[in-house]
């Protein structure tokens, strides 16, 4: 029994003198920029503290535009700093964490815009540090999204960090795993990551930290408990702190913290053999904004705004170039900057920083004004480059170009010359067959327009000496007992007045005659309805009664206009249908009669940074447009950049820091039924919050007016204007061709008057279901083309190929060759791409005109 209680406490020694031997590791560093916080004495701060610290060691998360400012305002200082960086060893002591040209948090932007921003950001660097090496992408946001894998991995990076411990005011990752996992992408890609470990709790009495911001001893012990051998801890300070080394001179155990970088500490300090597999998803990114306010609304549009137009303006433009036309590099790439900076965390988290008439919102709006008014020109001159008019006095041309990669057959509406009258026009095709057409509002004419994907097609609009007879128009009527009818060969839509101009019926005809509305619900279909705290209850707008008027119908499309009233604010709704056409879209706009409080709770006397609840946090008492579906046993999918996460979250309800859910619509959320009969997309025009859950129906988030993140007021400055739809479908969101149908909701066909060129040479088609073309470029004398597969299959596509060129290769987002892809035939390639998969192919020698 004796040697039993001595070997016993000797193995308790070992045991406790290992646990003591630990050495513990930080990650310090900087974050910010010029646009964010970076005083001109900061580039010399860190070279000055870098010579009189040998041990202490750098991760730079600094706006790459930064450096232009810091080499002209102190060269000095700047040829300093760059002394230090030219070490990008494993054993330097600098290391770029994030080079992304706008610091964006990255899930709530287009898949493209992610792209861009590290392409950019890269570039920008290596003007300034020539040797640069990117290995490691690290945030002190939670600047994550579920496809960075892929993309990260595409650029040359090795490793990431999923840790933001002292900036959590938006959010965080979900707490999971130990010293190192395979974080696992939309796509299956896997990239070496330190994750927020499982024992990383959030830190008591913070609503902004984790455990892992100061590596206390208690954090410490946590991890080495677990099992973590080489525990880590992170803080990128503000550029333009005075502290210098963050932790000074702390040890744990007796032993000194040994500052690293992420290369070093990945490279010779983790044990890369301990790694699990973490299938990685977004709703694993917790993250909370004060979503509603209409600060952020507006932001948020302006954003979408930008990367729809720029999308279309490189896509045609790439097709001009193609047909001859000069590539326009400085103005593409002078909007891509823009765009990129009104994409920068700052402006959506803290959007009242700055002074007046310089704050965030200033910045976006300018920002965004200016790369809209460059895609607008690009849009133009490559539509005026492309198009011949070869009219006659009494006809005209229309061509539409397609930037989308599936062919669609929409309704299109065009303006009339003077002198013309919708009612006496003729529109046909080239070959002069007869289409669909209705009269239009003013002086425009709406048609059924047939546009092949990323093409051209054209159609001819005469005059005609008498009317043109266009078929009846049945599409609107009242019933007896008050309410209105809408319908279309898809639909028919029953608007109820003495409910607030709800939708108390809509059958989906394609669907087999399935009533989508659940009546027995007494929120109201399309209703608004949101809690007033001033007023101490809930308001909506089935509360009222409202007028409906029929504003167009015709053969084609039927549109009309709701006004009633939310308490004492007067709302307008449009709802339109059209013929063979899914989408319902709709839009609202709320005239309001002051700055009501609309939340859960008043928080104007009592707001404390350190509270976990917030009255921001609970959307289910935000104004909402309400969407009670009758589908049995709800399922909820959402797209994500690169991605489609298939929800697990009973409900998206939380009111406090520490429970935050991923609630976030980046441009569409859809509902099904357990069994995938049927289903509902909803589409939004800007990144915002949905609200769903047991006995609550989906809601699109509209507005919060009340206290926000550190105690700013977010109030109502003026109207609210959103644009919606709804897609019902059958199946799920991959059979119900949602993300296609969004991707055309987005981009928009172009129009303009004129006929392609005789020389016209279309460029490339997609032969792939559920294949995305996200951008065609021009680079150099090389055309570029990337494909998104969101479609669910991995087997071969075909990309046709409208002439020869010297070589077709598959390469990296760097720029990297993967391999040469051979013609299946001379016009045709063949690829093969991953669910959720993004590939680059570059086309070389195209005949681009410089």
């Amino acid at each position: 029994m004796n040697k039993l209680r001595f070997y016993l406490a000797l193995f308790l020694l070992l045991s406790t003198s290992s646990v003591m031997a630990q050495q513990a590791y930080f990650i310090d560093g900087y974050h910010g920029g010029i646009y964010g916080h970076y005083p001109v004495w900061n580039t010399r701060f860190m070279a000055d503290l870098l010579k009189r610290h040998p041990g202490w060691k750098i991760n730079l998360e600094i706006e790459p535009v930064t450096w232009d400012d810091a080499k002209v305002k102190d060269r000095q200082a700047y040829d300093a700093f760059k002394q230090w960086f030219s070490d990008q060893s494993v054993n330097g002591r600098i290391e770029y964490v994030n080079p992304s040209y706008g610091q964006s948090y990255l899930y709530n932007i287009s898949g493209e815009s992610i792209i861009r921003q590290f392409s950019y950001g890269m570039k920008k660097l290596r003007e300034h540090f020539p040797n640069a090496v990117f290995e490691t992408y690290s945030s002190e946001e939670p600047c994550f999204t579920s496809a960075l894998p892929q993309l990260l991995l595409s650029y040359g990076f090795k490793y990431a960090s999923l840790k933001n411990p002292n900036t959590c005011w938006g959010g965080y990752t979900r707490a999971w795993g130990g010293e190192l996992v395979k974080w696992q992408g939309s796509d299956g890609s896997q990239i070496l990551t330190v994750p927020r470990y499982a024992c990383e709790d959030l830190l008591p009495g913070s609503t902004w930290q984790t455990t892992a911001w100061n590596n206390s001893k208690s954090y410490l012990d946590a991890a080495v408990r677990m099992g973590i051998q080489h525990p880590v801890g992170m803080c990128l300070q503000d550029a333009g702190w005075k502290n210098g080394p963050w932790l000074k001179d702390a040890t744990y155990n007796g032993l000194p913290v040994q500052y690293e970088t992420w290369r070093h500490y990945f490279e010779k300090v983790a044990d890369q053999r301990q790694a699990p597999v973490w299938k990685f998803s977004q709703e694993d990114i917790r993250v909370s904004l004060v979503w509603g306010a209409q600060v952020l609304q507006r932001i948020a549009q302006q954003v979408r705004t930008s990367e729809n137009k720029l999308a279309t303006a490189e896509k045609i433009a790439a097709l001009a170039a193609y047909n001859k036309f000069r590539w326009p590099a400085t103005d593409l790439d002078s909007a891509w900057e823009a765009l990129l900076l009104a994409q920068h965390h700052d402006c959506w988290i803290v959007p009242y920083n700055g002074q007046p008439g310089d704050t965030w919102v200033d910045k976006v709006a300018a920002w965004t004004s200016f790369s809209d008014q460059k895609a607008d020109q690009v849009i133009s001159a490559a539509l005026g480059a492309l198009l011949q008019n070869n009219g006659k006095p009494d006809e005209q041309y229309i061509s539409i170009f397609n930037p989308t990669s599936h062919d669609r057959t929409e309704w299109v509406s065009v303006q009339l010359p003077a002198g013309w009258t919708s009612d006496h026009v003729l529109v046909s095709d080239t070959l002069g067959r007869k289409t669909p057409q209705q009269q239009g509002p003013g002086n425009t004419i709406v048609f059924r327009a047939f546009a092949p994907q990323l093409s051209l097609n054209t159609y001819k609009l005469k005059r005609s000496a008498s009317p043109v007879a266009t078929g009846s128009a049945n599409a609107f009527r009242q019933l007896p007992g008050g309410r209105y009818v809408l319908e279309t060969d898809m639909y028919r839509l029953e608007i109820d007045p003495a409910k607030g101009g709800a939708i108390s019926s809509l059958v989906a005809k394609f669907l087999g005659g399935k009533e989508l509305v659940k009546k027995s619900d007494s929120l109201g279909f399309n209703s608004i309805r949101g809690y007033f705290y001033d007023e101490g209850k809930f308001l909506s707008s089935a509360d009222n009664p409202a007028t409906v008027q029929v504003l167009q119908q015709g053969a084609g499309l039927v549109k009309v206009q709701v006004n009633g009233k939310i308490g004492i604010h007067p709302f307008t709704q449009f709802i339109t249908l059209a013929q063979g056409q899914r989408r319902i879209d709709m839009q609202v706009k709320i005239g309001w009669q002051g700055n009501p409080g609309i939340g859960a709770y008043s928080q104007k006397h009592n707001y404390k940074a350190e509270s976990l609840k917030k009255a921001f946090y609970d959307d289910r008492y935000k104004l909402q447009v309400m969407f009670p579906l009758d589908l049995a046993d709800q399922l909820i999918s959402k797209d994500a950049p690169f991605d489609v996460t298939e929800s697990t979250l009973p409900n998206t309800f939380f009111e406090s820091w520490d429970s935050i859910k991923n609630n976030i619509i980046l441009h569409w959320v859809d509902v099904r039924d357990r069994k995938e009969k049927t289903g509902m997309a909803l589409f939004t025009d800007h990144t915002t919050s949905y609200v769903h859950g047991e006995g609550t129906p989906l809601g699109l988030v509209l507005q919060y007016a009340g206290k926000g993140l550190w105690g700013r007021d977010y109030d109502i400055t003026g109207p609210t204007l959103v644009n919606y739809a709804i897609l019902p479908h059958t199946g799920n969101w991959v059979k119900g061709n949602v993300y296609t149908e969004s991707t055309a909701w987005n981009e928009p066909l172009l129009l303009a008057p004129g006929k392609p060129a005789a020389n016209y040479s279309p460029l490339f088609g997609v032969k792939a279901r559920g294949w995305e073309v996200t951008t065609m470029l021009a680079d150099g004398n090389d055309l570029v083309l990337r494909l998104f597969n969101y479609g669910g299959t991995d087997k071969e596509g075909q990309i046709l190929v409208p002439g020869r060129f010297k070589d077709i290769s598959l390469e990296e987002l760097d720029g990297r060759r993967v391999r040469s892809l051979l013609p299946v035939t001379g016009s045709r390639v063949a690829l093969s791409i991953p669910q959720f998969g993004v590939r680059t192919l570059r086309f070389k020698d195209a005949g681009i005109a410089r």
